[in-house]
């Protein structure tokens, strides 16, 4: 992949680890661990405007299909006491021999670092699986997703247009 960053993630904690975000919660990253009703509910409180690229998708059906594909690949949930509050996913691509990343924080949520310390927990969690190669989508007008990813080593691509496209190799340096 062209334009690929470096991720190091050897100072990235792996799930299950605990946080006080920016709110004053407590919040916890897990790998997912089948509670599929606690991420269905989480999904089904999106914001429209929270929803990008067509996902999560709205209609039920189209949900627990696309949950059936994502769930397959690497998968950690934030979680606020019993509640999940984001969720991070990496699928496989076995065409360019890479993984897809998508993040959801839910908006009560959003702002408070959760979605820093769910993308580090997830890549910790993949180099941890093998996954060696990142790359995601972003549209470009959420400059603050691109800083985070930018922040961790993902770098953009020759790609560009309404949506960045971003990548990264992950390493572990210890």
């Amino acid at each position: 992949m062209n334009g690929e960053g470096i991720t190091d993630v050897s100072e990235f904690p792996t799930p299950p680890h605990g946080f006080e975000d920016g709110d004053g919660r407590k919040v916890e990253i897990r790998e997912y661990d089948d509670d599929r009703e606690a991420l269905v509910s989480m999904y089904e409180k999106f914001d429209a405007d929270d929803r990008a690229q067509g996902i999560p998708p709205v209609r039920e059906d189209a949900l627990e299909n696309w949950l059936d594909v994502i769930l397959d690949g690497v998968n950690a949930v934030a979680w606020d006491d019993d509640e999940a509050v984001g969720h991070a996913t990496l699928v496989e691509d076995k065409d360019i021999g890479a993984h897809e990343l998508a993040i959801f924080v839910v908006q009560s949520h959003q702002g408070a670092g959760i979605g820093s310390h769910l993308l580090r927990g997830t890549l910790a969690l993949a180099y941890e699986r093998g996954v060696r190669d990142v790359w995601l989508t972003v549209e470009r007008w959420n400059r603050a997703a691109v800083r985070l990813y930018h922040g961790v080593g993902f770098e953009k691509t020759g790609r560009d247009g309404f949506e960045v496209e971003m990548a990264t190799r992950l390493v572990d340096n210890d």
